[in-house]
C-alpha cells in the first residue's frame, strides 16, 4: 500500500508551503490538490490555482509525487493542459501524476458561459479529452481533429521526463469510464460514490468499493489489459469517512482496503471546519506509522520509468 494526501489550495503560499513540506516529511508517497476554479462549500473562500500550486510545491519538495485531483474538460483544453503537465514534470524532475476526471458541471462549467451537457455528451467529451491528452504527452508533434478538440501541429518538446509519458490517474465509477481507465490509466481512482459528500464509515463502504474494484478487473479483461499493471487508488474523506478518526482507524482501514485490492490510500489534510474537519494530532500519529514502516520511495532518476508511485508502463492505442 502506498499513501497519499490531499492539500486543498486554500492558503497563501507561506502557509501552504509548510503543508507541502510536512507532507513529504510525514512519509506520504504522493500529494494532491484540487483542480477547480472554485470548489463547493468554499466558493466564497480563498482558493488558488492547481498548476501554479503544484509547481511551487515541486520547488520545496524532492521526493513526493505531485498530482492533479482531478483536471477536467470543463475549463481545460488538452493542448494547453498537456504543455503545462510536460513543464511541471520537468520542474518536479519526474514526480508528476496527471489526474483526470470527466467533471460534474457546476461553477467550473458555468463561469465560462458553457451550457450543461447531458451525461452521455459529457462522457464522449471526456473520452476525447483523455485520448488526446495521452497522445500529446507521448508524441513530439500532434495533429488531431475530433468532435470536441482540434490540434494542428501541436509540438511537445522536449517531452516528458517520465516515459512514455507522465502517469495518468483516471477517476472512474461508471462502466464506460472504467473501460476508459482500463485502456489509458496507470492509476484507477475512486472516492466511492460520485457526487456524494455525506461520508459513510469506511467499513460500510467496503461492499461498494469491492464491486467497483471487480468492475475494473472485468474491464481490464475485456480490453486485454494486465490488471496487475493498473494501480487502484481510493481517495477518502468525502464518501469514505472515519479513516482519520485515529491512527488505529487509519491502520485498520489501510488493511481492509488492501485486502479489497487497493494499492493506494489517500486522506485529506485536516481542516478546522467542514469539510474535512479533523485533528492534526491524528495526522502526526499516522505519520509516525508511515515513517516507522520505512521503505518510502526516493525520487526517480531522470527519465526513468516508472516512478515509484505509478504502475508499470503499458501500451495504449491513440485515438485518431
Amino acid at each position: 500500500m502506498r499513501y497519499g494526501i490531499v492539500i486543498l489550495p486554500e492558503h497563501r503560499w507561506p502557509v501552504a508551503r509548510e503543508h507541502w513540506r510536512r507532507a513529504e516529511e510525514f512519509g506520504f508517497d504522493h500529494a494532491w490538490t484540487h483542480d477547480h476554479l472554485m470548489w463547493r462549500w468554499l466558493r466564497e473562500e480563498p482558493w488558488f490555482g492547481c498548476v501554479p500550486t503544484l509547481t511551487a510545491a515541486a520547488t520545496v519538495t524532492s521526493r513526493i509525487g505531485l498530482g492533479t485531483l482531478v483536471a477536467t474538460p470543463e475549463y481545460r483544453h488538452p493542448v494547453t493542459f498537456a504543455k503545462e503537465m510536460m513543464t511541471l514534470d520537468d520542474i518536479s524532475q519526474g514526480r508528476l501524476v496527471c489526474g483526470l476526471g470527466s467533471g460534474a458541471g457546476g461553477h467550473d462549467e458555468r463561469v465560462l458561459g458553457k451550457r450543461p451537457l447531458s451525461p452521455g455528451r459529457r462522457h464522449r467529451r471526456f473520452e476525447e479529452f483523455v485520448a488526446l491528452t495521452d497522445r500529446l504527452l507521448r508524441d513530439p508533434e500532434t495533429t488531431y481533429h475530433g468532435d470536441w478538440y482540434d490540434a494542428d501541429g501541436a509540438w511537445m518538446l522536449p517531452g516528458c521526463l517520465q516515459r512514455p509519458r507522465v502517469p495518468l490517474a483516471i477517476a472512474a465509477a461508471g462502466p464506460r469510464s472504467v473501460r476508459l481507465a482500463a485502456r489509458y490509466a496507470d492509476i484507477w481512482l475512486t472516492n466511492g460514490t460520485p457526487g456524494r459528500f455525506d461520508a459513510l464509515p469506511y467499513r460500510e463502504t467496503l461492499p461498494l468499493l469491492r464491486r467497483q474494484s471487480a468492475a475494473v478487473e472485468e474491464a481490464c479483461a475485456e480490453t486485454g489489459r494486465d490488471v496487475t499493471t493498473l494501480r487502484r487508488m481510493l481517495v477518502t474523506g468525502a464518501t469514505v469517512g472515519g479513516v482519520l478518526a485515529s491512527a488505529a482507524a487509519f491502520e485498520d482501514a489501510a488493511g481492509l482496503f488492501a485486502e479489497a485490492g487497493f494499492t493506494d490510500l489517500v486522506v485529506t489534510w485536516p481542516r478546522d471546519a467542514h469539510p474535512y474537519k479533523g485533528k492534526m494530532a491524528v495526522l502526526e500519529r499516522v505519520a509516525e506509522t508511515l515513517t516507522r514502516s520505512g521503505g518510502r520511495p526516493t525520487a526517480p532518476a531522470r527519465g526513468t520509468n516508472p516512478p515509484p508511485w505509478a504502475a508499470p508502463p503499458h501500451s495504449t492505442a491513440c485515438v485518431t
